[in-house]
Formats: C-alpha cells, sequence, structure tokens
C-alpha cells in the first residue's frame, strides 16, 4: 500500500470501522461527491449497517444482554459547533443514530438513557421496533445453555460502527452505534456514546471514532486524544500511532494488561489515519481514494495496513463468532 495516500490534500472523505460498512461507505461517498453534506452522508452510512440483520454488533440483528434484550448505545458530534447526542442503552427504537443525530440539534438534555431514550425517541416520532431477531434470539439461547458447562467471558466480537465523515465545506462529523458486548450486564454503556472516548468532531481539526473495549477505551478519553493531537500538527496516521501507544504503556504500567483498541481519524483535508492492537478491518472512500477496503495489524511490533479484495474470512466469523461452534 501506498501511505501516502493517507496524506493527500482532498475536499470530502469517510472513513468508517469493519468490513461491514463498505456499502454504507459508497452511498456516503456518493452523496459527498454530489456536494452533499456530512451529516446526511454519515446518516445514510450508518442507516446501512443498522438496518442489517445479518451483522451481529450493530441495529437490527445486534446480539442482546444477559436478560435477551437489545440495548444500544451511539453517539452524533458536530464538529462546526461541537454539539453532540448520545443515547445509553436504549431499547426498541429502529435506528439510534438519528435519536443522536436529533438530540445533537438540542441545547440541553443531549445525553439520554434507558427509558428516557425510548420516551424522547416515541415522543418525537422515531420508529418503534422489537429490535431482536431470530437468529440473534437462537444465537442468545444457545450461549445460555453453552455457558451452563463453560466459564465464558462476554462474546468479544463487539464491532462498533464508527464513522467520521468530512463534507467539501469541511464540516466534520464523527458518529457512533453497537449493540454492545454480547450478554453484557443489563443497561451496561461502553464508550461508543461517551464523547471523547468513542467519538469526537472539531471542524477546525478533524474527527476520530474509536471500536473495541469500550471500559478500556474509556480509561484514556483516546477519540478526543487523537484530535488534541492532530490540532497540535500531527497527521491522522501520527496521532492515531501516538495517542493508544502512550496509552497502552500507561495501562501496562498500571494494570499490567491491555485489551482491544482500534482508532481511526480523518483531518478536515481528508487526510486519514488508523491504529489497532488487534486485527481490525476498515473503508475509506475520498475524493481522490477510490472506496477501498483494508485490515490493520500489528507484526513484528509494526501497524501492517493492506488492502483487502476478498472479505468472506470475515463474514465467515460473523456467521461462526459463538465459542463451541
Amino acid at each position: 500500500m501506498n501511505m501516502m495516500r493517507g496524506c493527500e490534500m482532498m475536499r470530502w472523505g469517510i472513513i468508517a470501522t469493519w468490513y461491514f460498512s463498505k456499502e454504507g461507505v459508497r452511498l456516503a461517498a456518493n452523496l459527498l461527491s454530489e456536494g452533499k453534506t456530512a451529516d446526511e452522508a454519515v446518516k445514510v452510512a450508518i442507516h446501512d449497517v443498522e438496518n442489517n440483520p445479518r451483522y451481529k454488533s450493530v441495529g437490527y440483528g445486534g446480539l442482546p444482554n444477559e436478560e435477551g434484550v437489545c440495548e444500544f448505545d451511539a453517539g452524533w458530534m458536530n464538529g462546526n459547533t461541537l454539539s453532540f447526542g448520545a443515547v445509553g442503552a436504549a431499547r426498541d427504537i429502529k435506528n439510534v443514530i438519528d435519536v443522536v443525530k436529533k438530540l445533537s440539534d438540542e441545547e440541553v438534555n443531549v445525553f439520554l438513557v434507558a427509558n428516557g431514550a425510548e420516551k424522547y425517541a416515541h415522543v418525537e416520532g422515531f420508529e418503534k421496533r422489537n429490535m431482536l431477531t431470530k437468529k440473534a434470539k437462537d444465537e442468545f439461547l444457545a450461549r445460555q445453555l453453552l455457558m451452563k458447562n463453560v466459564d465464558l467471558t462476554p462474546y468479544d466480537g463487539h464491532d462498533t460502527v464508527s464513522m467520521v465523515g468530512v463534507d467539501s465545506n469541511q464540516t466534520v462529523i464523527s458518529a457512533t452505534s453497537t449493540s454492545g458486548l454480547f450478554m453484557k450486564k443489563t443497561g451496561r454503556v461502553g464508550d461508543s456514546p461517551i464523547i471523547g472516548s468513542g467519538y469526537y468532531a472539531d471542524s477546525e481539526v478533524g474527527g476520530a471514532a474509536a471500536t473495541g473495549l469500550g471500559e478500556e477505551i474509556m480509561k484514556g478519553c483516546l477519540s478526543y486524544e487523537v484530535v488534541r493531537l492532530m490540532e497540535e500538527g500531527c497527521s491522522p496516521m501520527e496521532a492515531c500511532a501516538q495517542a493508544p501507544k502512550r496509552f497502552e504503556n500507561k495501562l501496562m504500567r498500571k494494570r499490567g494488561t491491555v485489551s482491544s483498541m482500534s482508532l481511526m481519524a480523518m483531518n478536515r483535508e481528508g487526510q486519514w489515519g488508523v491504529a489497532t492492537n488487534v486485527e481490525f478491518t476498515f473503508v475509506v472512500a475520498t475524493q481522490q481514494h477510490p472506496l477501498k477496503t483494508y485490515v490493520d495489524q500489528v507484526l513484528n511490533q509494526n501497524l501492517v495496513i493492506e488492502e483487502v479484495e476478498d472479505v468472506s474470512k470475515w463474514m465467515m466469523q460473523e456467521e461462526h463468532q459463538l465459542e463451541g461452534e
């Protein structure tokens, strides 16, 4: 891969976590190329993931908590005004990204949880829906049976869809949506709705977003830290490299362990960067960079980024993620 692509000057762009966001990013890139706003493009892209029941960690088809109920976290930030909206542990809302976008227009009461988020969504006319699919319920029941005989930790495939979009007016939007950990405790909220941890945007600089174990990411406010480093002059790739590395070193000193964390960023010119301590796929498209899916991982202590033509490997993992299958 020619790493200079991450350093070209571009008018618009969008970057998103995980291979399954490809079609949404394609739709968003088409809108951005037509001069549409980052607001519109990011919302359309996340809708595409939320509405696809195939993906187990976002929207319809998301895997439930320990009680067999789907609870969703989401966040939205507009870099022009630093306004944000967020929901945590919200149930029965078809597209939580629409709710957090609406909340970002409010002056106060912008972060709502559980019943409060659901009441707001329904009063405002957002579609109410039981988000638990038959397939997700079957996986929940299978996991319950498995846990009677095997000591299992929560399912580790909590793949938040996170996006940063920049339009031709250099408006930066950062947003997230997830159903969180499979078999999580009722009411558990991860980093995805937490401003500065799961996402952050400043149109004078750029935006960043994260995916991984929320309890770890929240300890370092990593999305804000990436944007701060970009504001100080780092490229997105440099900022994504520095922020988690410093934090991982601190975690090792204080706790002796580090869990999964992945970050991505895009500045207001459309330059992008990523970092991870696991195997992580992402999708990017800009005015001068055609839509592509990449995988990045740490090999011999170096971050290696490679283009992915065939995503069947991850699609198969999506189908067979239950331990013991």
